[in-house]
């Protein structure tokens, strides 16, 4: 559904998100992507809309994660987008309330929490969002996700370590030239990679692409 076969193999999973098309999406699946992440949220500047995009997106291996990222959705839109045949799960990424998760939860839905880091008072939050797929993000007055801002890694190793029971993610500003570092800092279940791996906003540079999961993987060395 979302990495669960990651942790078999004993590895970091690699998200690529932000994909707005099927030539990035290919070129991510080739390196090694393990998820990709397609952002239904209007206004965006990677916006996708599904309803022109479905073809493409239903023809993507099964083995890869497809992930819907939402961003304040109304009920109807986040079970609509979970019921698509070519999701598997939904990235939360707005101020979506505990009640909203629980239901989504008590659905049987699979969805990732994204969580701003900046503070404890966000990160203590994460125990009430019924779901232990956990994104840690940056904090930015320039939207949600996507900003290319890097967040102080040792808030997120300190969650990981009292929090074991979840797997956590990291985002935020991660590049080919950091992303080991975070991995060997905050030991985390997970990367989500959208800014870092861009030649411009919705395109995915493949030298980019070659060279962060050049970095994730050796830093699982």
């Amino acid at each position: 559904m979302f990495g669960e076969s990651v942790t078999a193999r004993g590895r970091v999973l690699v998200k690529i998100c932000g994909i707005t098309n099927l030539a990035d999406a290919l070129a991510a699946i080739e390196c090694g992507s393990d998820a990709l992440g397609f952002n239904f949220c209007r206004g965006s500047k990677r916006f996708l809309d599904v309803r022109r995009e479905a073809d493409w997106m239903a023809s993507l291996p099964e083995r890869v994660s497809k992930v819907a990222v939402l961003v304040n959705p109304t009920w109807a839109e986040a079970t609509a987008a979970a019921a698509l045949p070519f999701i598997d799960a939904l990235q939360l990424h707005g101020d979506e309330s505990p009640e909203f998760c629980q239901r989504l939860a008590e659905k049987g839905i699979r969805f990732a929490k994204a969580v701003p880091v900046g503070g404890k008072a966000r990160l203590a939050d994460v125990p009430h969002f019924f779901t232990d797929l956990v994104m840690l993000d940056t904090i930015s007055g320039r939207g949600f996700g996507g900003t290319g801002e890097t967040f102080p890694w040792s808030l997120g190793r300190r969650f990981v370590k009292a929090h074991p029971e979840y797997k956590v993610i990291v985002g935020g500003g991660l590049t080919p030239d950091n992303v080991a570092d975070a991995i060997r800092t905050i030991r985390p279940f997970g990367v989500d990679v959208t800014t870092g791996v861009e030649s411009a906003p919705g395109r995915k540079d493949l030298r980019l692409l070659y060279a962060f999961f050049a970095s994730v993987r050796g830093s699982d060395d």
